[in-house]
């Protein structure tokens, strides 16, 4: 009794030991599939349920221990990706969850752009300063800014783009002291962002450790000689007629920007873009109507089809890699704009309602309401 109860206890804490053990992959495998209509409110209001549904789809992403390398490596439909595949050189791979969360945000807005503008709404934007997409490791900015922070001045200057940030400090030498004009991120656990009201935050820039690229823009020419260790980009706020709220708690990424997008619109056409029928959707969404490639797409056409769809729109070159694990009776449509998926829904007996009231069919004619 005593020796299993020695072996019992070794093996407790050889499995503890093997679960800490980080082999710095990420195990990929097929997540869920829900409508993303009961995700959305317009002005306060929950859509209807016309009996139609859009699905968002997702996947799991969970870091690769050596207790869990067996099942990880041998599981259906799971792909290993080792882990500087998703964070690049000289990034924290603790930041991943963050930029998940800020994808997610700004998907969220490309889609309701994408969607108000397709309707005929009128949308418009602000610049408001430089947005912290990534912070290196052993760099100035390392433990003092954050991915999502938004930088909205430095040394007295306003920052409205990057390229303002940029601008300011570009001949600056190593060693030279900064104060920046910081506008902290909260990222609650739900991945919900909130900035806060602008601090300042100083720091010393170090030599480049890199060469690097021309930075694009006007007047700066040649590389910094100086650098803070972020990268950044305009961030901007958006202007609405009226406001489209979309709940996506514990949801990273910007995959699900397609499905939003027409989520949205099926919101606004009365639940009269789906009719009845049940379909999917993956891939980025831009401003301007573009879908975008994504990862995990076989993943995802593993859930789609548990989730009984009976289309699923995926990106325009990755129909094939979508097709290897959809069910028979799953249809996989690539499409590469928002325009070519409303024209498949539209053949298939849908219909927009236009800002303006009119209703949009198939034959791409307008009737009054």
């Amino acid at each position: 009794m005593r020796i299993a109860l020695v072996t019992l206890v070794v093996v407790i804490l050889a499995g503890f030991v093997a679960s800490r053990i980080d082999l710095h992959e990420y195990a990929m495998t097929p997540g869920g599939a829900q409508p993303v209509g009961p995700l959305i409110s317009i002005d306060g209001a929950k859509p209807s349920d016309n009996g139609g549904h859009i699905l968002l789809t997702d996947v799991l992403l969970t870091p690769v221990s050596l207790l869990t390398w067996l099942p990880a490596h041998f599981g259906t439909a799971t792909e290993i990706i080792p882990e500087d595949a998703l964070v690049p050189k000289g990034q924290d791979p603790a930041d991943l969850d963050a930029q998940g969360y800020l994808d997610m945000e700004q998907s969220k807005d490309a889609a309701r752009t994408a969607a108000l503008r397709r309707l005929g709404y009128p949308v418009t934007s602000t610049e408001s300063g430089a947005l912290v997409t990534a912070v290196g490791v052993d760099t100035p900015a390392a433990e003092r800014l954050r991915v999502a922070d938004v930088i909205v001045g430095v040394d007295g200057h306003r920052v409205s783009t990057s390229c303002d940030l940029i601008a300011a400090i570009h001949n600056d030498a190593p060693g030279t002291k900064v104060a920046l004009r910081v506008r902290p991120a909260e990222i609650a656990d739900s991945g919900k962002i909130t900035n806060g009201r602008a601090t300042t935050v100083s720091l010393v820039l170090e030599a480049s450790q890199h060469r690097a690229a021309p930075s694009g823009c006007p007047g700066v020419e040649g590389p910094s000689r100086a650098m803070l260790g972020v990268s950044i980009e305009t961030d901007r706020q958006w202007h609405y007629p009226f406001s489209i709220s979309i709940s996506t708690p514990n949801i990273g990424g910007p995959s699900a920007g397609l499905a939003m997008t027409l989520g949205i619109i099926d919101s606004l056409s009365h639940g009269h873009l789906l009719r009845s029928s049940t379909i999917a959707a993956t891939g980025t969404m831009s401003p301007d109507g573009a879908v975008g490639d994504v990862g995990g797409v076989e993943q995802k056409a593993v859930a789609v089809s548990r989730a009984r769809a009976s289309v699923f729109l995926v990106p325009g070159n990755e129909g094939p890699t979508a097709r290897k694990t959809a069910a028979a009776g799953l249809k996989v449509v690539p499409v590469t704009t928002l325009d070519q998926a409303l024209r498949l829904l539209l053949a298939r007996g849908g219909s927009l309602t236009m800002a303006n009231g009119s209703v949009e069919k198939r034959d791409g004619g307008s009737a009054g309401s």
